[in-house]
């Protein structure tokens, strides 16, 4: 089938309607998802067409949002459940990191918890510091449960697609700016993406990029204003923080020889460290400058529309970290 252009927005909304159409056992459930058709309309129009019982409105309560996933995971429906932002994930933590997460291993595989919590992360759009949170290494740091992270339309529906359909819960992780942004996105029920693989967005010789989610959108701005300086960046998206797939990134660094980590999160305990930590210990012998990381600043975001996007990663302070390596 052929691929044609949608969006972000556009891409979740087939990936759950097409699994919902394939599995019965697939049902939605969170704030404002059933009547309002979701905070950022990604179910819009599911309640008139699989019903109540499929789509399920929620009180505004998450620990009770993700618990009530977990149970219905546990006795073997596939919940699909949305928490507005990821803000908000920190009132369920108890129910994602020791229940959702920890379910299998307890039980020896007896249960399985075959689960997704959809939920929107970052900053710029004004909404003040305890709203503008990008935490996803958070729960990237324990073992049991995936997060993937999106840039693009096509990787959202078959990532979506392919967190649904596996038997591990999954934290879906989708930045609240890039909703609109389009990419082709074939057009077929059966288009699934492979979990936690990492992909090349942009091949070059110079200087390797690593990156996700929003991150992605600066890097390729990034690198086509270095093209123009003769530098060819080649972009590394990670696109799951877990399992997280270096592969990519040490055969992209063996051949560049420097390295440029990207992501929004505050740069305290983050993905950028890991991987710069990862790189000297396995590519040591490749390295010919320090791996520079661009994330966002440490403090929390301000509410001032300059001042936030000051304190934000952007092209232009990823161009300056690429030209100090390179």
């Amino acid at each position: 089938m052929a691929d044609r252009p949608i969006t972000i927005r556009e891409a979740l909304s087939a990936a759950l309607r097409e699994e919902m159409q394939r599995d019965e056992r697939v049902f939605i459930m969170g704030e404002e998802v059933g009547v309002w058709g979701g905070t950022y309309a990604v179910t819009r129009g599911f309640l008139d067409e699989f019903g109540a019982k499929r789509v399920r409105d929620t009180p505004i309560a998450e620990m009770v949002i993700a618990g009530s996933a977990v149970g219905a995971a546990m006795a073997g429906l596939r919940p699909v459940a949305e928490l507005m932002t990821i803000n908000f994930a920190f009132l369920a933590l108890d129910a994602i990191v020791n229940h959702m997460a920890k379910v299998r291993y307890m039980f020896n595989g007896q249960f399985t918890v075959p689960m997704v919590i959809r939920t929107t992360t970052g900053g710029g759009k004004q909404l003040g510091a305890t709203h503008s949170h990008a935490p996803e290494v958070l729960f990237a740091h324990f073992p049991g449960m995936y997060v993937a992270v999106p840039g693009t339309a096509y990787d959202a529906k078959g990532m979506l697609k392919a967190s649904i359909r596996d038997d591990n819960p999954v934290l879906f992780v989708e930045h609240s700016t890039m909703l609109q942004r389009r990419s082709p996105v074939p057009d077929d029920p059966d288009f699934v993406l492979p979990i936690g693989k990492s992909d090349i967005k942009r091949e070059g010789d110079d200087v390797t990029i690593v990156t996700f989610g929003k991150g992605l959108e600066w890097s390729m701005a990034a690198a086509e204003q270095l093209e123009k300086d003769g530098i060819e960046a080649e972009i590394v998206d990670l696109r799951w923080l877990r399992p997280l797939d270096l592969e990519p990134v040490f055969e992209s660094f063996k051949k560049t020889n420097r390295c440029v980590v990207v992501e929004e999160s505050l740069p305290m305990f983050s993905v950028g460290a890991e991987v710069a930590a990862q790189l000297q210990n396995e590519m040591f012998d490749y390295m010919d400058a320090p791996v520079k990381r661009v994330a966002a600043m440490d403090n929390p975001l301000p509410y001032s529309r300059e001042i936030e996007l000051m304190a934000l990663p952007d092209a232009q302070k990823i161009v300056a970290a690429v030209k100090e390596v390179v």
